[in-house]
């Protein structure tokens, strides 16, 4: 394994994965069409590409839904480390308020009151993000709730029952994200959409944000490792192809200045012939760094969606941008998808540098709030009138004047 080249991680770029200007463009003329026809085109195009007509599912109890006892203990716990972090997070937003001379300022957190939650069908229940997307929303204070899905499969429902849906809709795609935005049926429009989907509900979000709020434009899943010399070849393998069977696109990249290492978990993903053929496929990436301070600084240019710390020797506090942090082995980024508590909603492509996950915080709003004393009108004037001037705002300035 001696004088094995790995390619230098400052070489490697990422893929490009923006949405296909095609997938946008059908996208936008189905958005045109549901615009003109209402209800009924999204009816059509349900049957088209699904197979059923939409329909509102009454949500029972969630004790009252056919799973297993460990399924169902499983959502349960899950549900409640989620809450409990969301808990935590709210208890942050405090209202704060100041004064001085001129009067008091501040800032309240109120929350969403709309919101719609996607969740995405396929061939197994993906009953966290009914969890990751419903229960933050409610521990915001959001008091309406749609829950809106191509699968009417057992475990989602009870999953967005407990997660706490006040509405389900049984409805897929980017006509879903429509009916969301647009309102369907006994269903208003919904002030913010959040959850994952495929190219055509992520240009369905996109397209909309006009009208709603999204959260995060969800690309493939990502995870950067950052290794050190002494890791755990099985688990660390196992997180990397773990996070590689989200999607086909999806990429998982180690990082080591450590050559023995790179080397060492080459030889262990070469011996098995599944996770070979990620390796072979791009899905799973080993890259050389010059030192620790390269490796933190690809970390860092790169803004995982994942990041997981394996080197001991790099400190959290120098890694600055990343969607969630997993500091230790222990700390199996799959705990972070289903239930350790943080959200599994995270930015991808990139755009961890400059935006954030889900979370409470994002189904509430910050809004400032200001009273002027008796003395503030006067003092504040003197301020304002010669600036209103200068930008040539009469009414602006004559407000202010009859003030003061």
């Amino acid at each position: 394994m001696q004088g094995e080249i790995f390619v230098n991680c400052l070489q490697w770029k990422r893929p490009d994965l923006e949405l296909k200007s095609q997938s946008k463009q059908v996208v936008a003329e189905l958005l045109q069409t549901i615009e003109q026809k209402g209800d009924s085109r999204i009816d059509e195009l349900s049957q088209q590409f699904d197979g059923f007509a939409p329909s509102f599912i009454h949500l029972k109890p969630f004790a009252d839904y056919p799973l297993s006892d460990e399924l169902a203990e499983s959502i349960k716990s899950a549900a409640q480390r989620i809450e409990t972090f969301c808990h935590f997070q709210k208890q942050q937003l405090e209202d704060k308020y100041f004064e001085d001379e001129t009067g008091r300022y501040g800032f309240c957190y109120k929350p969403i009151n709309r919101i719609g939650a996607y969740i995405p069908g396929g061939r197994y229940p993906l009953i966290s993000t009914a969890l990751m997307t419903l229960i933050p929303a409610r521990i915001a204070g959001s008091e309406q709730r749609i829950a809106c899905s191509p699968s009417n499969h057992p475990a989602i429902l009870a999953a967005a029952s407990l997660a706490g849906a006040t509405e389900f809709l049984h409805l897929g795609g980017a006509q879903a994200i429509a009916a969301l935005a647009y309102g369907y049926q006994s269903c208003t429009p919904v002030q913010m959409i959040v959850g994952p989907g495929n190219q055509y509900v992520n240009a369905a979000k996109q397209l909309l944000q006009n009208k709603v709020a999204i959260d995060v434009a969800a690309g493939p899943s990502e995870l950067l490792i950052l290794a050190g010399k002494n890791i755990n070849n099985e688990w660390i393998i196992a997180d990397m192809a773990a996070q590689a069977e989200h999607d086909p696109q999806a990429v998982s990249i180690l990082v080591s200045e450590c050559e023995q290492t790179l080397s060492k978990v080459k030889s262990a993903i070469q011996s098995n012939q599944e996770i070979a053929k990620l390796q072979a496929t791009g899905q799973i990436v080993l890259l050389k760094a010059d030192d620790i301070e390269q490796m933190i600084k690809f970390s860092d240019s790169y803004a995982p969606e994942h990041l997981l710390l394996a080197d001991e020797r790099i400190d959290s506090q120098q890694l600055t941008h990343y969607g969630s942090l997993f500091i230790g082995e222990n700390s199996a980024v799959a705990f972070g998808d289903y239930c350790s508590g943080p959200n599994h909603t995270l930015p991808t492509m990139g755009t961890a540098n400059r935006s954030s996950g889900l979370s409470v915080l994002s189904f509430m709003k910050q809004q400032s709030i200001q009273q002027v004393s008796d003395r503030g009108r006067i003092e504040l004037a003197k301020i304002g009138e010669r600036l209103a001037e200068a930008e040539q705002l009469v009414w602006h300035k004559r407000s202010m004047q009859v003030r003061s």
